[in-house]
C-alpha cells in the first residue's frame, strides 16, 4: 500500500513539474550552462575550469538542500535551489533547465523523467563517484520490487543523459549497462574531481591547513574509517569494535570517522584523543589527502584514494547481505585492491603486520582512472565550448589523450 501511495504522489509531482517545464520551454533558449547539483566535487572542478578559462556562457547552479550552503559560499554565480517545496523557487529553477544549452547533472534526478529538451540542448551526466563497486542504474537488485511504471520512470531519466562522462573504458561499459546507453554517450575526459590528486601544490596546502585547524593530529598516524549507506533492511548500526583498536593503537593512530551522507546517526565518541566524527566535514577528498589508511566497504572512494597509492582494508563484514540486497560489479575479491576481512580483530592484525599489496593497488589506479591524468575538468570544458549545442559530436579519442 505505502508503495502504491509513493508512485501516486511521485506521478502527481511529475505532472505538474512538466507542466511547468512545457510552459517555461516555450521561451529562447539562453547561452547558458546549468548544473543539477546533489554532490559538489565535479561540479566546482568543472566551475573553477571555466572560470579560470573566462567561459563565455552565462553560469547557474541548481542545488538540492544538501549542499546548497556549500555550493553558495563557493561560487560567483547564481544558486537556486531544486526539488523545494517552494513553488516560486521551483518555477525558477525549472526555468533555468528548460532555457540552457547545456547541463550537467550528477547524479539520479527523477524529474528529468518530465523533461522533453529542445533538440539543440545537451544533459552531461559527471555521476559523483570515480568507479563502482555495487551495482547502480538499471542493474541494481534493489529496485527489482518496484512497479514497472517505476522502471519505466528509470529508463526516462537514464534516457536523458546525452554523454556521461567516464574515467576508463572500464567505467564507460558500466555506464552503458546501468544507463542502457550506447558506446557514443560516453565521454572519457577523465573525473573532474580527481584533478586534485595530481596537484602537489594543493596537497600541500590542505595538509597545512587540516594540521592547522587539528593541531593535536600533528605526528599521528591517521586512519579513515569511510563506510557506504546501506539500503533500507539492512543493519544501520556502527560496526567497529572501538575498544579493540584504542587498546592496540591509542598511542599511535588516530581514527576518524566519516560517516555516508545519508546516514543519520549519532555516534558515542568518549575515546578523546583517539576517535574524531568528520561526518560533516565539508571536503572528503582534502581528507583523503592526510590520512594514511582507508577502512572501508563497498563505497566509491578507493577509486580515489588509489591515486595516492596509500594502503587500504575492506571491511565487508556483512558481505552476503549486501551481495542479496544490492549487487556487486564483480566478485568482491576480485575487485577491491586490499585485504578483506569481516572482524575488528582482523583490522588490527593487518594494520599491524601491514599486509598490503601496492602493486594491487596499482594495477586497479590504472584500470579505473585511465583517462583521468590531472586534466579531466580542462577536457570537459574543452568539449563543451567547442561543440556548444552539437551533440553528434564525438571527440573522445582527442580529449583522452
Amino acid at each position: 500500500m505505502m508503495k502504491l501511495v509513493r508512485e501516486v504522489f511521485i506521478e502527481i509531482y511529475l505532472i505538474l513539474f512538466g507542466v511547468v517545464f512545457v510552459i517555461c520551454k516555450a521561451f529562447p533558449l539562453k547561452n547558458k550552462v546549468v548544473f543539477v547539483t546533489s554532490f559538489k566535487e565535479n561540479n566546482l572542478a568543472i566551475y573553477h575550469e571555466m572560470e579560470r578559462v573566462q567561459f563565455p556562457s552565462s553560469i547557474i547552479f541548481l542545488s538540492t538542500k544538501r549542499v546548497y550552503q556549500s555550493i553558495k559560499s563557493e561560487v560567483n554565480v547564481p544558486v537556486y535551489p531544486i526539488e523545494t517545496k517552494n513553488p516560486f523557487k521551483m518555477i525558477v529553477s525549472i526555468y533555468h533547465l528548460a532555457t540552457a544549452r547545456k547541463i550537467i547533472v550528477d547524479n539520479y534526478y527523477g524529474f528529468l523523467a518530465a523533461t522533453n529538451f529542445k533538440p539543440e540542448v545537451e544533459c552531461i551526466q559527471v555521476w559523483h563517484a570515480a568507479g563502482a563497486i555495487k551495482t547502480f542504474g538499471m542493474k541494481d537488485k534493489s529496485i527489482e520490487g518496484r512497479t514497472k511504471r517505476a522502471k519505466k520512470r528509470f529508463k526516462k531519466v537514464y534516457s536523458k543523459f546525452h554523454k556521461v562522462v567516464a574515467g576508463s573504458d572500464y567505467f564507460g561499459h558500466i555506464f552503458q549497462e546501468a544507463f542502457d546507453l550506447k558506446e557514443e554517450n560516453i565521454l572519457k575526459t577523465g573525473i573532474p574531481r580527481t584533478d586534485l590528486f595530481f596537484d602537489q601544490e594543493k596537497h600541500e596546502q590542505i595538509k597545512k591547513n587540516f594540521f592547522k585547524q587539528y593541531p593535536e593530529l600533528q605526528g599521528k598516524k591517521l586512519i579513515l574509517y569511510a563506510p557506504t549507506y546501506r539500503d533500507q533492511g539492512m543493519d544501520q548500526a556502527f560496526a567497529l569494535n572501538i575498544d579493540e583498536l584504542y587498546n592496540k593503537f591509542k598511542d599511535e593512530y588516530v581514527l576518524i570517522v566519516r560517516l555516508h551522507p545519508s546516514v543519520m546517526m549519532n555516534l558515542d565518541l568518549k575515546y578523546e584523543g583517539f576517535v574524531y566524527d568528520f561526518s560533516k566535514y565539508p571536503n572528503i577528498n582534502d581528507l583523503l589527502i592526510v590520512v594514511d589508511l582507508l577502512i572501508t566497504d563497498y563505497s566509491s572512494i578507493p577509486f580515489e584514494f588509489a591515486m595516492l597509492n596509500k594502503p587500504m582494508i575492506f571491511y565487508a563484514y556483512d558481505l552476503e547481505q549486501y551481495l542479496e540486497g544490492r549487487g556487486l560489479w564483480e566478485s568482491y575479491d576480485s575487485m577491491v585492491p586490499g585485504p578483506i576481512v569481516k572482524t575488528t580483530k582482523e583490522i588490527a592484525t593487518t594494520i599491524l603486520n601491514h599486509e598490503f599489496d601496492f602493486q594491487k593497488i596499482y594495477a586497479f589506479n590504472q584500470k579505473w582512472n585511465q583517462y583521468s591524468n590531472g586534466e579531466a575538468a580542462k577536457n570537459l570544458v574543452h568539449y563543451i565550448s567547442s561543440f556548444e549545442g552539437s551533440r553528434d559530436v564525438d571527440i573522445t579519442k582527442d580529449v583522452s589523450k
